[in-house]
C-alpha cells in the first residue's frame, strides 16, 4: 500500500472522512467552488445520499450550513479553497460558536512547501478562527495514518460547535480513491446531551430553588435552547407560574405562556405590582431589553437552566445555574420540589391573582394588538404579526424583525422561529434561511429588513435554481429602521443621524430580486402578502414602510396596551376597594 500515488492517496482520504461522515449522520455539504479544494469537493458529490448546494462565495455558503446545523442540530460540512477565501466563513462561525451550533469547516491549503515564498492564493490558515472554532490540522494526506482517519473523522463530529479542518492538498488534485479503511466497530466516545447525576454544586441549586418555590410569586423565563417544551409547560402547571415565552422557545400556545411580556410591563402599575420573588430562566434571555432590564432590577433570585456550559448573561442577574438538557432539569427540578413540600398534591400559595393577572393581561394586549393591527394596510408590526401565525419555519433577522416577532407576534406560536442570536448580527440571515428550508424540506419564510437583505445580497443568487421554496419578506424603510427608535434619533440633527444612522440606500429591493431571476413584488394589504405567501417557489416580497411613520405605530400600539392595562387594573382595585 506505500506505493500508491500521493493523489491517490488524498482522494481516498477525503472520501474516508466523508463516508465516516455520512455514517455519523450527514446529510449536507455546501461548497464554494476553488481549485486548491478538488479532492474534497469531489468526494463530496460522488456521494448520492449526501445534499450538495454550491454557493457562490463563501460568506452564503458558511450562513448556509449554519441554517442547517439552525435547524437539525447536526452539522452541515461546508468547503472552500485555500486563501482569503476561508476568512470569509468567520461571520458564521462566530455565531455558530456562540450559538452552539455545529458545524465541520473545511478549508482547502497550499502543503507547507508553498508557504512563506509568495504563492499565490496562500495565507496563515492556522486557527484563523481563533477561539471560536476547535482547530485540527492532520497535514498532508499519508497512508501511514490510514488505519486513523475514519477515527479522526469521528472525533471531528463529535465536536459541540464548529471545528476547523484545515486540508492542505499537493498537486495533481485529482485522484481516484481506493478501498476505504474498514468501518470502526466501536461506537464513538461523546455526551449524549442529558442530565447527568446532580453534583453537590447543582444539589444546592435545586434545594435553593425548592426553598423559594412556595412563595408562589415565581416566573418561568423561556427562550432559545429547550429542547422538550412539555416539560417547561407540566413545571409550571406544577408551580403554578407563568411561561415569558420568547418566540424561539417553542413555548408560545402552551396554556401558560405569556407572549406579549415585554408590552404588559411598560404599564408602570402592573410592572410594580408584579415583581417576582424568583425566576427560572430556561435557555437563552429573550430579545427585549426592557423585560431584561425590569427582571434585573426585580430582586428576584435568577436561576438559570442551559443547555450547554457556557456564561450567557448580559445583565449580569443569575444567582446560579446549572446545565444540561432543559426538558430534564425540568422534570428533576419538579420531583425536587414535590419532594421539599412532602405532598404530590400540595401547591404553592400564590398571591391572589398572581398567575390570572398575567393571563388576563396577555389576553388583553392581544386585544389590542388586533384592534390597532388589522387594517388594510400593512406595517412593520402587523406584518410580524400575520408572519407569525402562519405554520413552518420562519428565519428572523435581528435588528428590528426580532423584536417584532416578540412584541407583536400571535400567541398560538404556529411559526418555527429561526433566528441568530448568537452575535445578534444581521449578517448571512438569506444564506440561513436557504439553509434552513434544505434541511427542514418545508415552504420556509424569512422576515428581514432592507439594509441586512441589501448586506446578504449575493445569497440571493441562483435561489431560483435551488429546490427549496423562500419567500423572503423584506420590510423595506430604505435605512436603519431601529435607530429612530435609539436616542440619537433625538440627540443628533437630523442630517447628521440621516448620514450615518438612516444610511438611507435607494436600491429597488423588487428590481434587485427581478435581476437574480427570481420573483419580485411589492404587497401593501394583508390579503395580498396572504397570497404572495401561498405562490409556490422562492420569492421576494416586499412591504414598504417609513421609518418615521414604523417608530409613531409603535409608540401608539405601545400607549394603548398600558393605557388599557391602567384602565383595567385601576377598575379591578376600585372594585376590590368596595
Amino acid at each position: 500500500m506505500s506505493t500508491r500515488r500521493a493523489h491517490d492517496v488524498q482522494a481516498t482520504f477525503c472520501a474516508s472522512l466523508v463516508d465516516q461522515w455520512i455514517r455519523r449522520g450527514l446529510q449536507h455539504a455546501v461548497i464554494a467552488p476553488g481549485s486548491r479544494s478538488t479532492p474534497m469537493a469531489l468526494a463530496m458529490i460522488a456521494r448520492p445520499e449526501l445534499c450538495v448546494e454550491i454557493f457562490h462565495d463563501e460568506r452564503s455558503a458558511g450562513f448556509a450550513a449554519l441554517g442547517v446545523g439552525l435547524a437539525s442540530g447536526q452539522p452541515a460540512a461546508v468547503l472552500c479553497t485555500s486563501g482569503t477565501a476561508s476568512t470569509h466563513f468567520h461571520a458564521a462561525v462566530v455565531e455558530a460558536d456562540l450559538s452552539g451550533i455545529p458545524m465541520l469547516v473545511l478549508t482547502a491549503d497550499r502543503p507547507p512547501e508553498l508557504h512563506g515564498i509568495g504563492a499565490p492564493q496562500t495565507i496563515n490558515q492556522t486557527r484563523l478562527f481563533g477561539d471560536s472554532a476547535v482547530f485540527v490540522d492532520p497535514g498532508v494526506a499519508s497512508i501511514e495514518a490510514f488505519d486513523v482517519w475514519r477515527q479522526w473523522a469521528d472525533s471531528w463530529y463529535a465536536i459541540d460547535g464548529p471545528v476547523h479542518i484545515n486540508l492542505p492538498f499537493r498537486e495533481p488534485l485529482v485522484g481516484e480513491p481506493f478501498e476505504l479503511p474498514t468501518e470502526r466497530c466501536e461506537p464513538p466516545n461523546e455526551s449524549s446531551g442529558t442530565v447527568t447525576a446532580p453534583t453537590s454544586s447543582s444539589q444546592s441549586v435545586l434545594a435553593m430553588l425548592a426553598a423559594h418555590t412556595d412563595s408562589g410569586r415565581g416566573l418561568i423565563v423561556a427562550g432559545r435552547g429547550i429542547d422538550n417544551p412539555l416539560a417547561v409547560a407540566d413545571l409550571a402547571s406544577q408551580l403554578g407560574w407563568p411561561i415569558l415565552a420568547d418566540p424561539r422557545s417553542g413555548c408560545r400556545g402552551l396554556p401558560l405562556a405569556i407572549s406579549t411580556a415585554d408590552a404588559i410591563i411598560r404599564s408602570d402599575i402592573f410592572a410594580a405590582a408584579h415583581r417576582p420573588g424568583i425566576v427560572l430562566h430556561c435557555g437563552e434571555p429573550p430579545a427585549s431589553k426592557l423585560l431584561g432590564q425590569w427582571l434585573s432590577g426585580s430582586g428576584a433570585l435568577h436561576v438559570q437552566v442551559l443547555q450547554r456550559d457556557r456564561v450567557i448573561d448580559p445583565l449580569q442577574m443569575m444567582s446560579a445555574r446549572v446545565v444540561g438538557s432543559v426538558g430534564r432539569w425540568c422534570e428533576v427540578i419538579g420531583r425536587t420540589v414535590t419532594d421539599q413540600r412532602g405532598d404530590e398534591s400540595a401547591t404553592p400559595d400564590a398571591p391572589l391573582g398572581w398567575t390570572s393577572d398575567w393571563l388576563a393581561a396577555d389576553r388583553i394586549t392581544h386585544q389590542v394588538f388586533d384592534r390597532y393591527l388589522a387594517n388594510d394596510t400593512l406595517s412593520e408590526p402587523s406584518t410580524a404579526r400575520i408572519l407569525s401565525g402562519r405554520p413552518g419555519p420562519l428565519v428572523v433577522s435581528s435588528s428590528m424583525p426580532i423584536r417584532d416577532i416578540e412584541w407583536f407576534g400571535q400567541s398560538s406560536g404556529s411559526a418555527q422561529v429561526i433566528s441568530n442570536r448568537g452575535a445578534n448580527g444581521i449578517d448571512g440571515v438569506v444564506a440561513t434561511a436557504i439553509g434552513v428550508a434544505l434541511s427542514r424540506r418545508l415552504p420556509t419564510t424569512v422576515l428581514i429588513g432592507d439594509v441586512a437583505l441589501c448586506h446578504d445580497a449575493s445569497s440571493l443568487t441562483a435561489l431560483g435554481t435551488r429546490a427549496i421554496d423562500l419567500k423572503i419578506v423584506v420590510t423595506d424603510n430604505d435605512g436603519g429602521g431601529i435607530f429612530s427608535f435609539l436616542p440619537q434619533a433625538e440627540q443628533l440633527q437630523p442630517s447628521d443621524f440621516e448620514r450615518i444612522f438612516g444610511t438611507p440606500h435607494g436600491t429597488d429591493l423588487v428590481m434587485l430580486a427581478q435581476a437574480h431571476g427570481l420573483v419580485g413584488e411589492t404587497v401593501d394589504t394583508p390579503d395580498q402578502l396572504a397570497q404572495a405567501l401561498d405562490r409556490p417557489g422562492s420569492a421576494l416580497i416586499r412591504v414598504q414602510s417609513s421609518r418615521e411613520a414604523n417608530v409613531s405605530v409603535h409608540q401608539a400600539i405601545h400607549a394603548a396596551v398600558v393605557d388599557e392595562l391602567d384602565r383595567q387594573l385601576d377598575s379591578k382595585n376600585q372594585a376590590g376597594a368596595t
